[in-house]
């Protein structure tokens, strides 16, 4: 990974900030893209910009340009803005569905959008998203979220296939990730079957890598001990 610029998106959550560290400590230059506020300012490895709204477009495509134009260059984009809902369809709102399928589909169509010309001229560019292994088969409580991820499945298949030879393009299907906000949520549960953060961060990188290269539309489970 060293000397690869990366584009985290969903840079200030607790998945992202373990990626975004995990790949400069290989050597990589990071730009976090966020809509929630983040530290903010410039290193020689790190910037970051936040108050973007990635389910639009043009906002999109300023922030992974100005990303490529700030370190000269686009070599991996990472997937991680999304969000969850536990609510049953009957009970449910449709408004979760939007929500959902906007902030974990739309946000990773748009960027990569975005991303595609800086790296198909990386020559090496790689696109990780963020899908779920709660999307493979759906439990009560999970259809707006399933239905979400499993977009985001199907978004990664198609653009492998459509840039096959030019990017490669592969997702992660975590269980329930270890961190703070989930073990807040469900504070019975068995915290040591959890996927860590940074378990996950070293599948990612490994995709997001030159070792990676003969690897494209696979959907990867990372179940932890689950």
């Amino acid at each position: 990974m060293h000397g690869k610029v990366i584009v985290i998106t969903g840079c200030s959550g607790a998945l992202g900030k373990v990626v975004a560290d995990a790949a400069i400590a290989r050597g990589s230059k990071v730009a976090g893209i966020d809509r929630a506020a983040v530290n903010g300012g410039a290193t020689a490895d790190r910037i970051e910009f936040d108050g973007v709204d990635l389910t639009d477009p043009e906002q999109a495509l300023r922030a992974v340009d100005a990303a490529a134009a700030h370190f000269g260059r686009l070599d991996a984009l990472v997937n991680i803005a999304g969000a969850f809902a536990f609510e049953t369809i009957a009970d449910g709102d449709s408004k979760t569905w939007q929500h959902l399928y906007a902030i974990n589909v739309t946000t990773a169509l748009n960027t990569s959008r975005a991303a595609i010309p800086h790296l198909v001229a990386s020559g090496a560019g790689r696109i990780v998203n963020i899908g779920a292994t709660g999307a493979l088969q759906a439990g009560a409580g999970m259809g707006a979220y399933a239905a979400s991820k499993a977009a985001v499945h199907r978004l990664t298949e198609a653009l492998a296939s459509e840039l096959k030879g030019k990017v490669t393009v592969n997702a992660v299907l975590p269980s329930t990730i270890d961190t703070p906000a989930n073990r807040r949520d469900m504070p019975k549960a068995d915290f040591a079957t959890w996927v860590t953060a940074q378990e996950l961060a070293n599948v990612i990188l490994f995709l997001a890598s030159d070792a990676a290269s003969g690897v494209t539309g696979a959907l990867l489970p990372v179940r932890g001990r689950v």
